[in-house]
């Protein structure tokens, strides 16, 4: 990794995305791109003075450890910030405030469209994600997309970077066999973790949850391991690894 982009709105989730972005960029001697987008109303000269002090005041706390550019767009967070994802940098970590308390500047129940149209991998992260950025173990569900060389680059980049386990995950129904296409992608996974060098667990666990799709036990599958996230693709190709498990509650 050369540079890990890192939007900001200066709030509680994008500090907890600056730990991880950090934690990433120390392990693998990356520098970090904030990027804080300013809306219409920062035209006012005071509210121009204010960001850029709560930038240099978050980039001060990053430049401890690691190399820091500091970036100001204009305009659509959300459009201004998938433009910046395509200048080269390797990945992409970002705070969610989740569903609830949705910030116009950043980016709440919009994550999701965020991470299925920038052009790299992503790790989002909650303001109660814990402290300590450390990843020893990284549940990939098998996933069914036709394509998951990404995925697979962005877990094993990550994986490596913290020398974590990752867990590949199926739940398997009672009665019902899983798609060649699915045992194929299954195999893929598992070789390529082999290839790299990756310690591995393949688990494969009964269904016993009774639902349309398969969230909820894989999240409890990932708190009962101590997942530091959760490796999946949205809708569209673009790789995405997922947001780091909270100690109360998962994302």
């Amino acid at each position: 990794m050369n540079d890990i982009l890192c939007p900001t709105d200066f709030t509680a989730a994008a500090a907890s995305a600056q730990r991880y972005a950090t934690a990433i960029a120390a392990a693998s001697n990356s520098s970090i791109t904030l990027l804080h987008v300013l809306d219409k109303h920062h035209h006012q000269s005071d509210a121009l003075a204010s960001a850029s002090a709560q930038m240099g005041t978050a980039a001060d706390k990053l430049l401890r450890t690691v190399k820091v550019n500091e970036v100001f767009r204009e305009g659509d967070p959300l459009k201004q910030i998938i433009a910046e994802s395509g200048k080269g940098h390797a990945l992409m970590v970002v705070g969610t405030h989740g569903p609830k308390g949705l910030r116009q500047s950043l980016l709440g129940a919009d994550i999701l469209k965020l991470v299925r149209q920038v052009s790299l991998p992503s790790l989002v992260v909650q303001a109660e994600s814990p402290a300590d950025p450390r990843m020893e173990r990284i549940l990939l569900p098998v996933a069914g997309h036709a394509d998951i060389n990404g995925l697979l680059d962005a877990v094993s980049h990550l994986a490596k970077t913290f020398s974590a386990e990752v867990h590949i995950f199926q739940i398997i129904r009672p009665g019902e066999a899983p798609s060649e296409h699915l045992m194929e992608n299954k195999a893929l996974m598992l070789a390529r973790m082999e290839k790299d060098g990756i310690r591995r667990v393949e688990a494969n666990v009964p269904s016993t949850v009774f639902s349309m799709g398969f969230a909820e036990q894989t999240i409890r599958y990932a708190q009962e391991i101590g997942a530091g996230c959760i490796a999946v693709m949205p809708g569209r190709v673009t790789s995405t690894v997922g947001s780091r498990m909270p100690k109360r509650n998962a994302y």
